[in-house]
């Protein structure tokens, strides 16, 4: 979660931020990452909450929805309405039912209002929300932008969740009902930023010093860091019996507000589609119908400006821009703190804003900021339009509208088609400048209004090597060689990134040297634990191999790194030293420092691993646990693995790292030569995320530690045991 020190300072900080090499594994691979450290305030009192009840039902007297639901054995639900806004009742109540408390404790985080609830850490979120003017953008645009269906279907999202609160009064302990329509449009305003790293230009501005210089001309490094997530998608042409396969496999936290969380949905409007999303959300982030399926991948092109304002020597609120004075937007930002008890405290605050953005004062000068999707509300109707689209055509129709600042897409159909794009917001920029540099402020020239078109972003449809691989590295090394978007037919303006993780290269290698792919092989690729030896982060482990041994424990030690195979299989005892010293050229490298000392590395690491194990060559399955609470079992894989695993230890005593990110729910699909539709996925935990007495809260914890799949029940005719039925109406 976000975590501030001052409130008149704000930057942002992750919870997850890593301290060391063990450290470093947890949290990584997304952002909000854990649910929020809180603590709850008193439930309501009866009258409280019999008069918050009275006034929902009074405002949604006039609608009413009806949901099906049927939960299969595992306790995934199968949501049916006769139209569309039924069945978005029917997710949120099946959402509230399985995890309500991860919903209730972060609607204060997306309102600005966390610091009354949960102290004075969580005031450098409100203070960010009320900087950048959501709710204001929201209240101005939402009947004027948004569709008369997407309010519909937003409206019975929100009263399902205040109908099942209403009906489930013990599961509620914050005052934060009703959940209206406007929260949700919060929610995908605020959660976009960080996945495309909005914070690291404002954690630059909080610095003591300006971090980088005001453009002039010259050509533009990438600089994006990427995260996590794999997406794979193989033609008839590369497989080994003409078969489309499909790879949906994208990382997050296994916990918390952006753990995946699985739901399929259905409509009598033609809705029919199964996959993943976050509590709260109201339609599907990634999944799949018969016809076809897409995965997404974190991409962190250069989505953020900073313009260095000229400020006025007699007046701190006026600007230059074009040789004339303007005058600086004021307006009052009040956050009320939580001190302790019931104690609240108002701060009050003035934000600033300039015709470019929303603006920071600091010591080294006054910056405006201009981003990707500033003042865009219309997010969740590209997903809808993602999840009812039901060809090729369709779906990229859904993405031509282009109100989703980020995130690669991978897709493949039952057709044989396969696409990629590298889908962007991305800001049509006056060519020339060094736009991840600051800009000069005093130009109107440079203040970008529209973005690019679809068509002009990377992508590439049915390439000719058969195969397309997203891992988070550059757009332009998704393929064979021969297969991949041209760099030099896109603006270097925009910052894409050219890094390639060890995801990228070893599936890459893997998919090459495969021209027949069966889909054992694929569900082989998916589950693989090794590092590519072409892996960036090899040179730096040979670095320590290569040290002269200066102890006989030393002299164990590099033996252990020098024999080891690059894999992360259970049984491998030269792995948890080896992941140690990559993870830490791998954190190096995320954060474009420079690299540590190899021996100072190596020693850290025998003290890491000896102080977790009590030995230099555990078994790697000792060492990485999955589970939670009290239940875990060995793990393969590892961080920046195909086999996506980051862990952390999470208490000083525990003999065992636990994986907290990484590969969650994922599916592998097959759309056969004669016409089948096969199935397969997994999910990390299980379907209830919060209740640990619940048989769902860890019923598919073991398959997946064991990597073994099942089918998700998409069909009927394939859907386990029906453990409960029953039909949900409200308001």
């Amino acid at each position: 979660m976000i975590c501030t020190a001052r409130v008149n300072k704000p930057f942002i900080i992750f919870t997850g931020t890593p301290q060391g090499p063990w450290d470093a594994l947890a949290r990584t691979a997304g952002v909000l990452s854990t649910r929020p450290s809180c603590t709850r305030s008193l439930p309501y009192s009866l009258i409280t909450w019999l008069l918050g009840s009275c006034l929902l039902l009074v405002s949604a007297v006039s609608q009413a929805w009806e949901a099906s639901i049927e939960r299969d054995a595992l306790g995934v639900p199968h949501i049916y309405g006769e139209t569309d806004a039924d069945m978005a009742f029917g997710l949120a109540w099946a959402q509230a039912e399985d995890g309500w408390e991860i919903l209730e404790e972060t609607l204060p985080y997306y309102r600005g209002t966390a610091a009354s609830y949960f102290g004075r850490d969580a005031a450098v979120t409100d203070y960010l929300i009320k900087w950048l003017g959501f709710w204001e953008t929201i209240e101005s645009d939402y009947e004027r932008l948004l569709k008369p269906e997407t309010r519909a279907y937003l409206d019975a999202f929100a009263a399902g969740f205040n109908a099942f609160a209403a009906k489930h009064p013990e599961r509620v302990s914050l005052d934060v009902l009703p959940v209206t329509p406007q929260d949700v449009i919060a929610a995908h305003m605020f959660r976009h930023l960080l996945f495309y790293g909005f914070e690291k230009p404002l954690t630059a501005l909080r610095a003591e010093t300006r971090q980088f210089e005001i453009s002039d001309a010259p050509a533009l490094p990438a600089t994006a860091i990427t995260l996590g997530s794999n997406a794979t998608a193989i033609a008839p042409s590369r497989s080994l019996d003409g078969s489309t396969m499909l790879m949906i496999n994208s990382h997050q936290p296994l916990t918390g507000p952006v753990s995946w969380y699985e739901a399929h949905l259905q409509s009598g409007e033609g809705l029919n589609v199964m996959g993943g999303l976050f509590i709260g959300a109201p339609t599907l982030g990634v999944g799949f119908n018969e016809h076809h399926g897409w995965g997404a991948t974190v991409n962190q092109p250069d989505l953020v400006d900073v313009f260095v304002l000229d400020i006025d020597p007699d007046d701190e609120n006026r600007y230059r821009l074009d040789g004339e004075w303007r005058e600086l937007e004021a307006f009052e930002i009040r956050i009320k703190v939580k001190l302790w008890g019931w104690l609240p405290w108002t701060v009050k605050e003035t934000g600033y804003r300039s015709v470019h953005g929303p603006v920071m004062k600091t010591d080294h000068g006054t910056y405006a900021i201009r981003y990707a999707g500033m003042g865009e509300i219309r997010q969740v109707e590209q997903w809808l339009a993602m999840s009812a689209a039901r060809s090729f055509d369709e779906w990229r129709n859904a993405m031509a509208l282009q109100h989703i600042a980020s995130f690669n897409f991978v897709y493949a159909n039952a057709d044989g088609d396969i696409h990629f794009i590298h889908n962007a917001m991305m800001p049509d920029r006056a060519a020339g400048w060094r736009w991840d540099q600051y800009l000069p402020g005093d130009r109107s020239d440079l203040i970008w209004d529209r973005y690019l078109p679809l068509e002009s972003l990377p992508s590439i449809t049915n390439p000719p090597s058969g195969y397309l691989h997203s891992a988070n590295q550059s757009p332009f090394q998704i393929s064979a060689e021969g297969s991949n978007p041209d760099i030099s037919a896109y603006p270097m303006e925009s910052g894409w990134p050219t890094r390639m993780t060890n995801r990228a290269v070893r599936g890459l290698e893997l998919l090459n040297a495969d021209s027949a792919i069966s889909f054992d092989e694929f569900s082989d690729i998916k589950h693989d634990n090794a590092y590519s030896p072409d892996y960036r982060g090899y040179r730096y482990l040979a670095l320590v191999a290569d040290l002269k041994p200066d102890s006989p424990e030393e002299a164990e030690a590099i033996a252990l790194i020098s024999g080891w195979n690059l894999h992360t299989d259970k049984q491998n005892r030269h792995a948890a030293l080896g992941v140690c010293i990559l993870l830490e050229e791998w954190q190096a490298e995320r954060s474009q420092v420079a690299m540590p000392d190899a021996r100072e590395t190596l020693h850290q690491c025998m003290k890491s691993v000896r102080d977790v194990s009590g030995r230099l060559d555990p078994e790697w399955g000792s060492v990485q646990q999955h589970g939670r609470d009290d239940r875990k079992w060995d793990a393969a894989g590892g961080p920046d693995t195909l086999r996506a695993m980051y862990a952390e230890r999470l208490d000083e005593k525990d003999d065992h790292l636990t994986v907290v990110a990484g590969d969650g729910l994922y599916y592998l699909i097959e759309w056969t030569a004669d016409g089948r539709h096969n199935i397969q996925g997994t999910h990390q935990y299980g379907s209830h995320m919060t209740d640990a007495s619940s048989p769902h809260y860890l019923d598919q914890a073991e398959d997946f530690s064991r990597e073994m799949m099942r089918s998700p029940g998409f069909y009927p005719e394939n859907r386990s045991t029906i453990s409960r039925r029953y039909t949900v109406s409200g308001p």
